[in-house]
């Protein structure tokens, strides 16, 4: 698991996040779905498929995030499984990674049904003998699996975005037939400015500014634009250093982070190291060693020896 995966795994558990990537996605922004209503399902569970007692194949399946929500209606509780996958890079074949997880998750909503229908003491009900074999009862309901897949990349996203377009061509009227699957994507290319101002939490700074980290002069004109950028959870900024491989520069331990000094540190720290590549050069091309030039730097711009080394290493061509 790399870094961004890391990053966006746990940013995505808070619940504030959570529900603001479906409060974007299903109801384009309207606060529909609550955080505090959320909880929590294991992430690494064991979906057994269906088999008899004494033939089990289990599955293991992981998602990034799988959350119980449930909301009231007409005084009536209805309850959905949400998840998010969480994709730094072009996944080529997700429509099949996505539709294996949802029907594990359903398939684990069959077998727990039966789990509990063995363990029913109740005489209240007889099942039929077709209900007995199956374990699902005639009567038994499946919760609907919602997936969002939240691309965290700058490029647009050109992978397939159905299991229809990853099919061979053949014959149409086999194709109406074979099964098809949709993924439900958010790219940040791909959405409008409107539609990134539907997120309330910091995802919205995060989607905007990967959305136009390959434009810097449209990134630092939105960066000044928007005082949202001013204070940014020090867990966004880690999320937009590694999904667009910046280097902005805040204190360790900063909970907010203002995103404009931010760059002006890293800007700093790029001159800085064109100078270091300039003093490394400039002792090669005079013929001095590379102890030589790891002496100068140290002393010159306060490099640690392990620094010395790494910058030496790096620009010593």
């Amino acid at each position: 698991m790399g870094k961004l995966d890391i990053l966006a795994k746990e940013y995505m558990r808070q619940p504030a996040v959570f529900a603001d990537v479906f409060n974007q996605f299903l109801y384009h922004g309207r606060q529909i779905i609550v955080p505090a209503r959320l909880t929590e399902l294991d992430t690494t569970e064991i979906a057994i498929p269906y088999g008899t007692d004494h033939a089990f194949v289990p599955e293991q399946r992981y998602r990034d995030a799988v959350k119980t929500l449930m909301a009231m209606t007409d005084g009536t509780a209805a309850y959905c499984i949400l998840a998010v996958e969480n994709e730094g890079k072009i996944n080529y074949a997700m429509p099949v990674k996505d539709g294996l997880y949802d029907f594990l998750q359903l398939s684990h909503q069959v077998t727990s049904a039966a789990s509990l229908h063995r363990k029913s003491k109740s005489k209240e009900y007889k099942p039929s003998s077709d209900e007995f074999l199956s374990g699902f009862w005639k009567s038994d309901r499946l919760l609907p699996v919602v997936t969002v897949v939240v691309y965290f990349g700058a490029e647009d996203w050109d992978g397939p975005l159905s299991l229809r377009e990853m099919y061979a061509d053949c014959d149409d009227e086999i194709l109406k037939y074979a099964a098809d699957y949709r993924i439900n994507l958010i790219a940040p290319y791909a959405l409008s400015d409107h539609e990134i101002d539907g997120f309330q939490t910091n995802l919205r700074e995060i989607m905007r500014y990967i959305k136009y980290s390959k434009d810097k002069k449209k990134l630092q004109q939105v960066i000044n634009s928007e005082n949202r950028f001013k204070s940014v959870e020090r867990e966004a900024m880690e999320i937009m250093n590694a999904a667009t491989n910046s280097k902005m520069k805040f204190t360790k331990g900063e909970e907010m982070v203002d995103v404009c000094v931010a760059i002006q540190g890293m800007m700093e720290d790029s001159k800085i190291e064109g100078r270091v590549e300039g003093s490394i050069l400039t002792c090669k091309e005079m013929g001095h060693s590379q102890q030589d030039a790891k002496d100068y730097i140290m002393a010159k711009y306060g490099k640690t020896p392990q620094e010395a080394d790494e910058l030496i290493k790096l620009y010593w061509k």
